[in-house]
């Protein structure tokens, strides 16, 4: 039976260990945090159940075009959101869903140890101080590192968890922000930054790009950025903030240029770094970047061997859909399986803004680089008829393909529920599906899911 120790219990760690306890490994997670990590405890579950909340609330802005009375008393009237009682659900459906992944764990028969681990023996045994202080030994033929990432902390603005926050301690607040900065126009900042005003405060988001979502489709950066503004959000764009302080009840953001915003908190969403620290990596042999993140291959193998490294730590592609894979692919490999490298052109992932915002494949930013010669289809959402019934105007679905051949190579979606959406985009990419193929599928009428269709029918070319 092959030993295998993993050090981290979210998704890149416990994913790991079910597939190696079903495999038949003696399996042991080292789990200093919580099983889940991060993605469950103060990530992606937490977050995605406020803007849940969020998203009830922005629901409103389409009421009087649907013929609703908003205000006007009866059960549908709109009172304003119980932040207490909102982070409180938050909360529980983490520990709930963290509690139902350590109880899948055990019925594996993975062994759960509670502490801090690091590599020992040349990367042979991973050594534990437990929270009594004691320091336990697991030896191990295989070892997966799978620790995660916090969020980055500026010297000149050091949360203190009450008016100046890090997006691990917003669910702490019982009282909704009334003037929130968001420093930060990434993915992270603009969540928070959409979620918030949806629930009811005044936002200000300070980028320090030109645009939001820098790194992602220039178009649904558009979308989301204007949907914002006619929100009344406040965007300071090419906005690079210099330190955060605090008086009293209030916060003061001063940016490089001198100019200063003043609000009643501050988030702080400038990235994130890696949990590598104190982890034995370098004696292992383990090579890391300049940044702290652990060189991996696409199997999931460090420069050490017999050590193995998944999920933000790597620094791959931050999300919990990839740790769960490069954690998955590591056990393959170690166990002698069948192994497919991964291949980030086939990930789906998605922006939980209102629109969301998905993507899958090649988009803009990376087929201009990868491969130039694509052809492109736009379709407004708003020519949509079920869009049209449900009060969506914002949004597109987008599609790109490779010409001759019509196989599609990505897509963008910008919708409500994108991330639902983008499922047959992802498997036509997946499976290399053509736009014929795609168009030829029957869809539901009227539905969101008809623009996909019609999309990879505009992309149809005639043999002359």
């Amino acid at each position: 039976m092959t030993r295998i120790a993993i050090i981290g219990g979210g998704p890149g760690g416990y994913e790991a260990a079910l597939v190696a306890a079903r495999l038949g490994a003696e399996v042991t997670i080292v789990d200093r945090d919580g099983i889940g990590g991060a993605a469950v405890l103060t990530d992606c579950v937490p977050s995605k159940t406020l803007i849940a909340t969020a998203d009830v609330m922005a629901a409103f802005e389409n009421a009087p075009e649907l013929g609703v009375r908003v205000g006007a008393g009866g059960p549908q009237r709109a009172t304003g959101v119980d932040l207490a009682r909102v982070n409180a659900r938050v909360k529980a459906l983490a520990l709930k869903q963290s509690e139902d992944i350590a109880e899948g764990l055990a019925k594996a028969g993975v062994i759960v140890v509670r502490g801090t681990g690091r590599l020992a023996d040349g990367g042979t045994a991973v050594e534990v101080i437990t929270p009594g202080g004691a320091l336990e030994r697991i030896a191990a033929d295989a070892v997966i590192v799978a620790t995660g990432a916090r969020p980055r902390e500026l010297p000149s603005a050091r949360p203190d968890g009450e008016r100046i926050l890090t997006w691990t301690q917003l669910y702490d607040l019982d009282e909704l922000p009334e003037d929130l900065i968001v420093v930060g126009s990434g993915v992270t900042g603009v969540e928070f930054a959409g979620a918030y005003q949806a629930l009811g405060s005044r936002v200000t988001l300070v980028s320090s790009r030109e645009r939001v979502l820098p790194g992602e489709d220039e178009d649904a950066a558009r979308v989301l950025e204007e949907v914002f503004q006619r929100r009344g959000m406040r965007v300071l764009s090419r906005s690079r903030a210099a330190s955060v302080t605090r008086d009293g009840d209030h916060v003061t953001v001063t940016l490089e240029d001198g100019r200063t915003v003043r609000g009643t908190h501050c988030l702080m969403a400038v990235g994130s770094l890696p949990n590598t620290d104190d982890l034995g990596l370098a004696e292992a042999g383990v090579q890391t970047t300049s940044s702290g993140h652990i060189v991996v291959d696409r199997v999931s193998r460090t420069t050490a061997a017999g050590v193995y490294a998944a999920g933000d730590c790597t620094g791959l592609l931050l999300l919990a859909s990839v740790a769960a894979m490069q954690g998955r692919i590591a056990v393959y490999h170690a166990l002698g399986e069948a192994v497919w490298p991964i291949n980030l052109k086939r990930v789906s992932s998605n922006i939980f803004t209102a629109p969301e915002i998905a993507t899958v494949g090649r988009t803009s930013f990376n087929a201009e680089s990868d491969d130039p010669k694509f052809d492109v289809v736009k379709l407004p959402l708003n020519t949509n008829p079920r869009a049209k019934m449900l009060g969506f105007h914002d949004g597109f679905v987008k599609l790109y393909a490779r010409p001759g051949s019509g196989t599609i190579l990505g897509g963008v979606i910008v919708s409500p529920r994108a991330s639902e959406l983008i499922h047959p985009i992802a498997l036509a990419v997946d499976v290399h599906l053509t736009v014929d193929q795609v168009a030829s599928v029957f869809t539901v009428y009227p539905s969101l899911s008809g623009s996909v269709a019609e999309a990879a029918r505009r992309l149809h070319r005639d043999e002359d």
